[in-house]
Formats: C-alpha cells, sequence, structure tokens
C-alpha cells in the first residue's frame, strides 16, 4: 500500500500504562496499512503548544489517540486540583487545536468515569455527563476532562470533524504508576503490598474502609477497544468502556484478590481515618456491547491481576516508583 493511503496514527501519551498496552496489541497485528508513532514527555511538551506543533510537523499523523494527561489518585487529586484544571485544558486545548490545523482525519481522546455528576442514578451512561458537578474531590482533573467533551462537539459542529472521546473504567496493568503518591487504587495496592513483603511484616493496611465499589478493566482490554474505537466508531457523543456491572468489586475484594497474587497470608487491615472518595461510578456499557463483536472477551479479573502483580516484581527496573 502506497504512503499516501497508510494510516500514520499518533498516540500521545504513548508510554504509559494504555498506550503500552495499546502498542503490545499492535505489535502483534502487524497491520501493513497503518503505522502507529507512540509518544511520551520526551518527545515534547503538550502543554505547550509550539512543542505540540513540533511533534505533528515531525510526524504527520492522519490519526490520533490522545491518552496524555496529567494524573493522579485520590489524594493527589485532593491537594492539586488547580493544577490539574489548567494543565489538562492546555493539553487538551493543543491537541484538538493542532490536530484540526494539520487535516487529522480523526481524534480519539481519553477521558474517565471520574468525570460524571456526583449526584447521580446508577448505572451512568453516556448522555449524563453534564448533569451536573462532579465529586469534588477531584473537580479540576473532572472538568478539565469533560471540556474535551465540549470541544469534540465543537469541532464536529463548525468543521464537520469526527473528534470523539472513549471513558474507561478504572484501569489497570503493566507499565501502570506504582508511585505511591501518585498512583491510582491497583497500582497503589500492589506498591504497598510489595514493600510489606519486601520488609519481611505481615500487615497490609488498606487506606479507607474498602467498601467503596468499582468497575475495573485490564489494559490490554482497553486496548483493544480503544483500537475498535478507531477504527469502527463515528459517532462524536463519547462512549463508556467498561466490564460489566455485576464485575464490580469493592475495594476490600481487590486488595484480596492482590494478597492472593502474591501468596500473601498475612492479615489486610483497613485505615477508616482515611478518605474512601465516592462509593461507587457504576457505568453502563450498553451502547459497547450494541456494536462490539459478539467473541470479544474480558480478560477475568483474577488472570490480570496476577499477570500485573508478576510483571511488577519481574520489572522494577523498568517500573514508575
Amino acid at each position: 500500500m502506497s504512503e499516501e493511503m497508510q494510516k500514520i496514527i499518533l498516540v500521545t501519551g504513548g508510554t504509559g500504562l494504555v498506550g503500552k498496552a495499546i502498542q503490545s496489541v499492535v505489535d502483534n497485528e502487524k497491520n501493513i496499512n497503518e503505522k502507529w508513532v507512540f509518544i511520551g514527555t520526551k518527545d515534547g511538551d503538550l502543554s505547550n503548544l509550539e512543542e505540540t506543533k513540533n511533534i505533528f510537523k515531525k510526524y504527520q499523523p492522519t490519526h490520533v489517540i490522545h491518552l496524555a494527561a496529567m494524573v493522579g489518585g485520590l489524594f493527589y487529586n485532593m491537594s492539586q486540583n488547580l493544577d490539574f484544571f489548567r494543565k489538562n485544558m492546555q493539553i487538551n486545548d493543543n491537541v484538538l487545536n493542532v490536530s484540526f490545523e494539520f487535516g487529522v482525519e480523526k481524534v480519539v481522546s481519553c477521558l474517565s468515569t471520574c468525570i460524571f455528576p456526583d449526584k447521580v442514578t446508577y448505572p451512568i451512561d453516556e448522555t449524563m455527563v453534564h448533569n451536573g458537578p462532579p465529586h469534588p474531590s477531584n473537580f479540576g482533573y473532572s472538568y478539565a476532562k469533560r471540556m474535551l467533551d465540549v470541544l469534540n462537539r465543537g469541532y464536529y459542529e463548525q468543521h464537520g470533524k469526527i473528534y470523539t472521546s472513549v471513558v474507561p473504567c478504572n484501569v489497570y496493568g503493566p507499565f501502570d504508576n506504582f508511585n505511591l503518591q501518585q498512583s491510582h487504587v491497583i497500582p497503589g495496592l500492589i506498591k504497598k503490598l510489595f514493600d510489606v513483603i519486601s520488609k519481611g511484616e505481615d500487615v497490609f493496611t488498606v487506606m479507607g474502609t474498602g467498601k467503596p465499589l468499582r468497575q475495573f478493566i485490564y489494559s490490554t482490554d482497553l486496548a483493544k477497544l480503544i483500537i475498535f474505537v478507531l477504527r469502527n466508531y463515528d459517532q462524536v457523543e463519547p462512549i463508556i468502556l467498561s466490564v460489566d456491572e455485576e464485575d464490580e468489586l469493592s475495594i476490600a475484594d481487590v486488595a484480596k484478590y492482590i494478597a492472593d497474587a502474591f501468596g500473601f497470608t498475612g492479615k489486610i487491615v483497613f485505615d477508616t481515618t482515611k478518605a474512601d472518595g465516592q462509593f461507587k461510578k457504576t457505568a453502563s456499557n450498553a451502547k459497547l456491547k450494541k456494536i462490539l463483536p459478539k467473541e470479544f472477551q474480558f480478560t477475568p479479573f483474577p488472570i490480570a491481576i496476577k499477570e500485573t502483580v508478576d510483571w511488577f516484581k519481574n520489572n522494577q527496573h523498568i517500573a514508575r516508583l
């Protein structure tokens, strides 16, 4: 196939958890009609307009998967809401603006279930994004992510562009951020238990009550779904990428699965003086299920968590700590 007809797909945030998973999936596919480019912070600062333009000038993408963001876990978000809002607004505006300037055919941006209103009926679906304020703990990040949906609608209405977004539930897997100051719940618990075991201790302390419920998606599964959206989903409205509602787990369940994956037989205790965040964020994947091939199967949680723990144990030299 000629170079003119080949898709050039630029993945921002391509060195992170989801970017690495997408790279692994496309490497196995070896699709000659697609050239994939994965960029990270060392390739340029996407909150800087000139640096963003230079990246697009260099790679000339026809399609963009936009994963790059300033991210962090609950406690980091609570202390840095202004920074999360400003930095993510800059990144998102630059990526979409420069995509438009360079004639990019399609952009798929990554949102988060935390964008949904705090006071909401469950399960959450795609129509509810703007129905009320998000949870106050991470309003900066949440509002910046919501604005991606606003930008997408604007580029479609004014310029006819198919810029869309996906809303994954909680993602985990190899190449996650295991830094306890910034990590989300699963990598944070994995790192914490690893440290407990390394010190020869037998008490695994989990912050909060352990009662909040979450849906978790393995990064490899999410990667396959994002690639599917890029190739097959042509609506501007967001689409939730999540496991089924009945696959929701409590944080206490997650801690136990992680303990099992490590072969840890000590005690799990809950520090109830620490904040829980939202009790639940149950999301409906009904829209996804309507368009997804019937043969698609989500990786069972115990298998995926074991693979993630094993990767972390074997990759201390490259893990983000």
